[in-house]
């Protein structure tokens, strides 16, 4: 008998909560797998699914993103060697797990900390309150490849927003994997999308595209390209998190900077009872 060869799996990308193959028909081996090369048109159809998705992310009780979080975390621990056997450290593992459960444990709350009353001059209450921005952008940093990921992907989404990520090229398939641990979970589909390739083909599509709300640049090495993607943001006034510093540390406190800055305030007037 002939040795059997085993079969190649091919990566495909998460977009609108399923699995589809790059519309052009493209992919590229890397980590010695085949993964999904996508293109702009593939950059347009994910934003089109995050819009789709915001009404009812946003819209969900904080408690319950809370909840939807922690079930990401809960299906992550399950799969914990999955990621181990595919290169990622057993403590950045841990440490991705951990993240997750950080966050969500931030989704009550955070309306707490970050909003408030405010001390006016009449006979008024007058209230902000933190709200999603929409739509976000997110290049994910090259490394650490898991514990990077859910650093920018989870601040975006506890707050109600939803995300188009363009994964590290060098070293896609904790992303993808990543996604698979999410189709599991009960994230509502379109919440989080991820697009694999080159980082530029699909961000400056995403950088410069109407419907997107805020873009954040974590993961952009080239300050020329950082340059080019700040500059299309601009079209629609954007809101752009710049690039992390090299020496960035992804394992330390998180703080609440990543949270706030994709939110919006609304303010609310109010007159008093009599």
């Amino acid at each position: 008998m002939s040795e059997r060869v085993a079969v190649r799996k091919t990566y495909k990308l998460f977009i609108g909560g399923k699995f589809p193959r790059s519309e052009s028909g493209r992919s590229y081996l890397v980590q010695d797998s085949n993964v999904s090369l996508a293109s702009r048109k593939d950059a347009r159809d994910a934003v089109v699914a995050a819009r789709a998705a915001v009404k009812g992310w946003a819209g969900a009780t904080a408690y319950n993103r809370g909840q939807i979080l922690y079930r990401v975390a809960e299906m992550l621990e399950g799969r914990r060697e999955q990621f181990v056997a595919l290169g990622v450290p057993a403590d950045e593992v841990d440490a991705a797990i951990d993240r997750w459960v950080w966050y969500a444990g931030w989704a009550d709350k955070l309306a707490q900390v970050y909003g408030g009353a405010n001390p006016v001059a009449g006979p008024y209450f007058n209230l902000s309150a933190p709200e999603p921005t929409g739509v976000v952008a997110v290049v994910a940093p090259e490394a650490p490849a898991l514990l990077g990921l859910v650093s920018v992907i989870a601040p975006a989404i506890v707050t109600g927003n939803t995300v188009v990520v363009a994964a590290s090229p060098a070293a896609p398939l904790a992303a993808v994997t990543l996604a698979e641990v999410l189709a599991t979970s009960d994230l509502p589909g379109g919440v989080v999308n991820i697009l694999t390739g080159k980082i530029t083909e699909t961000a400056p599509t995403l950088a410069a595209h109407m419907d997107v709300n805020a873009v954040d640049l974590t993961g952009v090495t080239d300050a020329e390209l950082a340059v080019e993607l700040e500059v299309k943001a601009a079209e629609n006034l954007k809101r752009v998190l710049r690039p992390a510093p090299a020496d960035h540390d992804w394992r330390s406190d998180p703080g609440l900077a990543r949270m706030t800055t994709l939110l919006e305030t609304k303010t609310v007037w109010h007159p008093k009872g009599v």
